[in-house]
């Protein structure tokens, strides 16, 4: 699970592992695997092409973009789930990301399933400009159909780091927000804000315990019960298992 055994410090965590960790074996159906990012803007910078470096990436992490979406059984209960990956370009949402997700919810909203979105990004993909920004709205519509209008359930789950655009839609949009122990959770980076602002950030300020005593989001779960604390949720919402035990 990728937590240290001596202090319980979670580390980063691959999509394909946390997918492992909350979907039954044998039970996950991916979506939309084949989406790849064109270069719309025709982004160059003085390193190299987006496209190479869209390339380069998918060879490195064997994944095609920066999140994997698709549905699987979760103690035997059917859902959706889109895990994104930091791996992948620090997990930045392009007009790929924002498609395959709102896919997704569309897809859960048709199929009456409950829905999780694991969050772990740097924000909106500066290489694609304002498309990117553009996938925030997007998906934020998808959600409302989802939530407002069809009365469905959406589970989201912030990991370490969770910021930027991602933060700012669909990351503090679920009925129930899930933190992971000690995410980095924020809209801008400490970086960011300190060299914008000239001002200092407090150590820890962005740190999920802490946005925890503000109201940022419900609990925090750790990843040991998080598959049990997903499955009561949703039962709770009154999605139940296919075959009961």
């Amino acid at each position: 699970m990728n937590i240290c055994e001596h202090c319980g410090y979670h580390l980063k965590m691959s999509s394909s592992d946390r997918i492992e960790l909350l979907i039954d074996p044998g039970t996950w159906n991916p979506m939309n695997e084949d989406m790849v990012s064109l270069d719309p803007i025709e982004f160059h910078s003085e390193e190299e092409p987006y496209k190479d470096r869209i390339d380069s990436y998918q060879r490195k992490t064997g994944l095609t973009e920066a999140v994997q979406t698709g549905t699987g059984q979760l103690n035997g209960i059917p859902v959706a789930i889109g895990v994104m990956d930091f791996q992948f370009m620090g997990g930045s949402m392009g007009s790929v990301v924002g498609e395959k997700i709102t896919r997704l919810i569309e897809y859960a909203t048709n199929q009456f399933l409950p829905l999780i979105l694991v969050c772990a990004s740097g924000g909106a993909r500066m290489q694609e400009g304002s498309l990117s920004l553009m996938q925030m709205a997007k998906i934020s519509s998808a959600l409302y159909d989802y939530q407002s209008n069809k009365k469905l359930f959406y589970v989201s789950i912030l990991t370490s780091p969770t910021t930027g655009g991602v933060t700012a839609s669909f990351g503090m949009l679920g009925d129930i927000i899930i933190a992971e122990p000690n995410a980095y959770i924020a809209f801008a980076g400490k970086r960011v804000i300190e060299q914008t602002l000239n001002k200092t950030v407090p150590e820890g300020s962005q740190a999920a315990e802490y946005l925890f005593h503000k109201g940022l989001f419900d609990p925090i779960v750790p990843r040991n019960p998080l598959k049990g604390v997903l499955g009561e949720l949703f039962q709770l919402h009154a999605f139940f298992p296919l075959t009961q035990n």
